[in-house]
Order: C-alpha cells, then sequence, then structure tokens
C-alpha cells in the first residue's frame, strides 16, 4: 500500500470527526473500550473485518465508502455494484416501477446518489413543461433542471425559497458523505444565475401551508400548481445501487392542482423522458 494511502484508523478518525463524536462516546456507542478505538485509530491495533464493519454501522457510513474503508484496512470490499438491469435486482426494480406507477396521475421519479433520474412515471409533464430539450438528455439531473435558468427555475413561483431548500439539502448530503461529486453539484447549483427577470410572480396561493412544508410552486398555463414531497428509500440493502436509489413522489398541496394534473395525466401513457439508467 502506498505510504500516501489513507489508513482504516484515520479513515474511522474522519467519520467519527464527521459525525461530531467523541472517541468515548463512539465506544459507548459501538460497546468497545476507549482505550482500544483509540489503538485503532493511531494504528497501533489493526481491526478484524467485524470490527470495522461494526464501526462502520454505528457512524452511517455508506455501503460505497465502507468497501473503501474495507479495503484501507487490507480486506476485500464486500458490497457489490450492480446496474438496475442487472437480472439480480429484477423485483427491486420492479418494485421501482410499482411504486411510480401507482402513484399516478401524480408525478414521481426515482433518482441515485447524485439526483440523476433512473426512472419517472408518466405523470411528471407538468414539472418539465417548457424545459430546454438539452437539460432533459440523459443523464438527467433533477437538481440542475429545477435550478437551470432554462430549466424549470423561470416558473417557479417561489425561487428563492425552493432553491435555499435544495441547496440545504444537498450541503448536508456533502457533509455526511464527503462526496467530492456532490460537492461539484453543490458548486454548480450555488452559481446558477437566478432566473431572467427572477420568479414570475402570480397571485399568492390561497391555502396558508404556514411551517409545515416547503410546497413547490410553478406557474403554469392552467394557473399555479402546488406540490409537496415525500422521499422513499430501501429499507437495510446491502447493495451500493439500492443503498443510493430514493423515489421522490410529488403530492398536490390544494385541490385545484389534483384537478389540473389529474387532467394532464389522462391522456398520458408513457413517461415523457427516458429513464437514464445507470450503466
Amino acid at each position: 500500500m502506498p505510504n500516501d494511502a489513507p489508513t482504516a484508523g484515520n479513515l474511522l478518525r474522519t467519520w467519527r470527526q464527521r459525525r461530531r463524536m467523541s472517541q468515548l462516546e463512539l465506544a459507548l456507542e459501538a460497546e468497545v473500550s476507549q482505550r482500544h478505538l483509540s489503538f485503532v485509530e493511531s494504528g497501533r491495533s489493526a481491526p478484524s473485518r467485524e470490527m470495522i464493519l461494526h464501526l462502520a454501522e454505528r457512524l452511517s457510513i455508506p455501503l460505497r465508502e465502507r468497501n473503501i474503508l474495507l479495503v484501507a484496512a487490507g480486506f476485500a470490499p464486500i458490497y457489490q455494484e450492480r446496474s438496475l438491469d442487472d437480472p439480480a435486482l429484477a423485483a427491486q426494480r420492479e418494485a421501482i416501477d410499482v411504486v411510480l406507477k401507482s402513484h399516478e396521475p401524480f408525478p414521481a421519479l426515482a433518482v441515485d446518489r447524485y439526483w440523476t433520474l433512473v426512472a419517472a412515471n408518466a405523470a411528471i409533464g407538468p414539472l418539465i413543461a417548457g424545459i430546454d430539450a438539452k437539460l432533459l438528455e440523459p443523464p438527467l439531473n433533477v437538481l440542475r433542471i429545477s435550478l437551470h435558468p432554462e430549466g424549470m427555475a423561470p416558473r417557479i413561483v417561489n425561487y428563492d425559497e425552493w432553491r435555499a431548500l435544495i441547496i440545504a439539502s444537498v450541503a448536508q448530503q456533502v457533509d455526511a458523505s464527503a462526496d467530492a461529486k456532490l460537492n461539484d453539484l453543490l458548486a454548480e447549483l450555488k452559481a446558477f444565475p437566478r432566473p431572467r427577470g427572477g420568479a414570475i410572480r402570480m397571485p399568492a396561493p390561497k391555502r396558508d401551508y404556514g411551517n409545515v412544508v416547503v410546497p413547490l410552486q410553478l406557474a403554469t398555463p392552467d394557473g399555479l400548481l402546488s406540490f409537496f414531497s415525500t422521499v422513499t428509500v430501501f429499507g437495510t440493502p446491502v447493495d451500493i445501487t439500492l443503498a443510493e436509489i430514493a423515489i421522490e413522489a410529488f403530492y398536490p398541496a390544494d385541490k385545484a392542482t389534483a384537478e389540473v394534473v389529474r387532467k394532464a395525466a389522462a391522456g398520458a401513457r408513457k413517461p415523457p423522458i427516458a429513464s437514464a439508467r445507470r450503466p
């Protein structure tokens, strides 16, 4: 191993500090002695594979980074990464499609850890109407098309509020994962200029959402559409691909939006954009 390669101890210490835990706190959480943990971090004690995985679980280290930790400790990686087209993931891919389809007539989409589109249902038309065709070519990043000046941004009525929410969410992901590619995405999103002329001005919605949710408010030919969203992930995944998939489902925040979306989805038969499955 090259001299400048990170050691398992260094990586564990970095993740512990990233989680803002002291050695004592992690030792108590993992039910090991602080002395032993100190020896592992300093390199005075070589951790077993079981100890590596045990500490990684307590630190909520992503599966991809657990493989790196195992390799640094001299062990083979144990978490596989497959394409969603892999026969081994056929049941899980079908589950994604079922969830997306069952959410119609309301929009829903599946993304990976970098917010790259994996799949979408036939109801996302109102969300992507008017977007520059180049932004819809695979691989499609849903956050990029959301804040890009030629994407959804000019139609987002509460642009400043929505942008702040997205930036904070990605910043939190970067802080939790230390992923360089996510950090690059964050920098790109921050650099996007405000839509020309500012956000579209429309009459304020009659419904007051208070501090319960931050809705996505879109200006459309059919009036103001308001959505809130929920995110679903796979439980206890041991495959990197599945661990990094999330399904975002959008719900109408008012009756007027529900009616418009139902009418728009009535004639849809296929998703209006192509899926961008991971290679």
